[in-house]
């Protein structure tokens, strides 16, 4: 079974992630009616972030940092807010076709969870396009990279409590049909405690009705991931008791991966090549990995 081949420590800003940022930033000033004389400043000031942080600055602080100020600059609060609503939408209105395609599989707990991770793949922080329908074909057919399904399945049946971190808009609705479809009766669902880039929030989770199959929190912070010391006190407080935590998406394993805690489950599409080195996976590829499993087969 492919596993993680080397421990991470820490995740820090890759060199590669400069320009991956700088494109980011590029099309989003290009989305909002700022001068020249803006952009400059903006940019300016996003290289002396980079600069600043050369050493020692993770990823997710880093992008916290960026985006907020962004919205300094700019005013616009959340500058993703339009295409969150139609990421939801679109994909409510498929929610009986995939519930049904889930319920007449032959594994609906393992056929939701691949669905979930294929969902990952609406990241406005990476790219502006995506091809859902591809992904979702791909992730039903492929083997994972990483595949700990079984282990996480088991654990959800142990659990007492289970906190899901949250990922993207659009992502959620299929967060929504995994949490549905493994019937659990204490499951939370964290989602960000503000605006930032695509990243769900209490509206989105609001929109998709997840309140339906979880009780819903969010984290207090405005980082595109989860630092739990940057966190609310109550989310905190969640976080330390609950038995099992699963956690969506890049930006999340990029603020927990050296956690203490092992009872986590990492479910991710693999988008950047930064990622894959350090997880000694293909870029592009699909995992679910037990932090616990990764600790142990990494020592």
């Amino acid at each position: 079974m492919p596993v993680i081949t080397r421990r991470v420590d820490s995740v820090e800003a890759d060199y590669r992630c400069y320009f991956c940022f700088a494109r980011t930033f590029e099309r989003l000033m290009e989305k909002h009616t700022l001068t020249a004389a803006e952009k400059k400043e903006l940019a300016a000031e996003m290289f002396s972030h980079f600069h600043n942080g050369a050493s020692g600055f993770s990823v997710p602080a880093l992008s916290r940092e960026l985006y907020r100020l962004f919205r300094e600059k700019s005013g616009v609060v959340d500058p993703y807010e339009r295409i969150k609503y139609e990421s939801n939408d679109r994909l409510l209105r498929e929610y009986g076709s995939f519930r049904e395609k889930i319920g007449h599989s032959d594994d609906p707990f393992e056929t939701a969870l691949r669905l979930a991770i294929a969902g990952n793949i609406i990241d406005y922080g990476v790219s502006d396009q995506y091809d859902l329908e591809g992904t979702i074909t791909r992730v039903l057919e492929s083997p994972f990279a990483i595949n700990h399904a079984e282990q996480l399945k088991q654990r959800v049946a142990d659990a007492k409590t289970i906190l899901y971190l949250g990922d993207n808009a659009g992502e959620i609705v299929f967060d929504k049909l995994f949490i549905e479809t493994f019937h659990h009766p204490n499951v939370w669902y964290a989602v960000r405690g503000a605006p930032v880039i695509n990243d769900a929030t209490l509206r989105d989770a609001a929109q998709v009705k997840m309140e339906e199959v979880a009780r819903v929190i969010d984290n207090g912070s405005d980082a595109p991931s989860t630092l739990p010391e940057k966190c609310s006190h109550a989310f905190q407080q969640l976080y330390n008791e609950a038995d099992l935590v699963i956690s969506k998406g890049q930006g999340n394993l990029e603020g927990l991966i050296d956690a203490s805690r092992d009872d986590i489950y990492f479910l991710l599409m693999v988008k950047c090549d930064v990622i894959a080195d350090r997880l000694g996976v293909p870029k592009g590829s699909f995992v679910c990995a037990s932090h616990k499993l990764k600790n142990e087969q990494a020592g």
